[in-house]
């Protein structure tokens, strides 16, 4: 999430990054580190007197579905009394925008948070025809995935798939790369958690006068 956010928003905005611990991606780990690192990582961001906070991971504000996305949003706030996004919120608003129906969702996750995520995909209103996750556990892994290696998971599941759109979950996942090679293959809007996120933080920004909106 910190190269894309910085490739995207350097020249317009400083981007401070809270770092959360999380060594494997399992509801365990995640729940710990909302436990325990979310408070920490918020409190030492505030003290850079940012204009907005991102809360960057997927997965974890799927748990416990929307509702619960939005919970971590407002404790954030509670906690900074600065304005939060997070990447469920930042993606269904993308998936509206792209006049989406039916929605196949694609993550690096184990079966459980593969799961979870795409609940909250149906909880937001849009029928799921594919969820497939390609089971891995380290935080690691996902990050050194190659972005071909992603368009070519998602090839591979396609078959027979009638979707509107594409989701590829996961803040750590090089999906924004995979994004060109996919459109272009199944003429669908691909979108990512990342650069969903991005584009929430650019609408909000330019919303609140913050900076000018700008093309990609």
């Amino acid at each position: 999430m910190e190269p894309d956010f910085h490739r995207q928003l350097d020249r317009m905005c400083t981007i401070s990054t809270g770092r959360m611990f999380l060594d494997d991606v399992t509801v365990d780990a995640e729940e710990l580190m909302l436990a325990e690192e979310l408070p920490r990582s918020a409190r030492a961001l505030k003290s850079g007197d940012p204009q907005v906070i991102v809360f960057g991971c997927t997965s974890a504000g799927s748990l416990l579905g929307l509702e619960h996305d939005r919970g971590i949003a407002r404790r954030i706030t509670d906690l900074t009394g600065v304005p939060s996004v997070t990447v469920l919120g930042a993606v269904v608003a993308q998936l509206r925008a792209k006049a989406a129906l039916r929605v196949a969702v694609f993550t690096p996750y184990n079966h459980d948070l593969s799961c979870s995520v795409a609940r909250c995909v149906a909880e937001a209103g849009y029928e799921l025809v594919k969820t497939e996750g390609l089971g891995i556990v380290s935080n690691r892994v996902i990050g050194e995935m190659p972005p071909s290696a992603i368009v070519e998971f998602v090839e591979s599941h396609m078959a027979g798939v009638c979707a509107d759109a594409m989701f590829l979950s996961c803040t750590n996942w090089r999906a924004i790369e995979a994004i060109a090679p996919l459109e272009a293959r199944f003429g669908v809007p691909v979108v990512t958690s990342n650069h969903a996120t991005i584009e929430a933080v650019r609408q909000l920004a330019a919303n609140a006068g913050m900076l000018p909106s700008c093309p990609d």
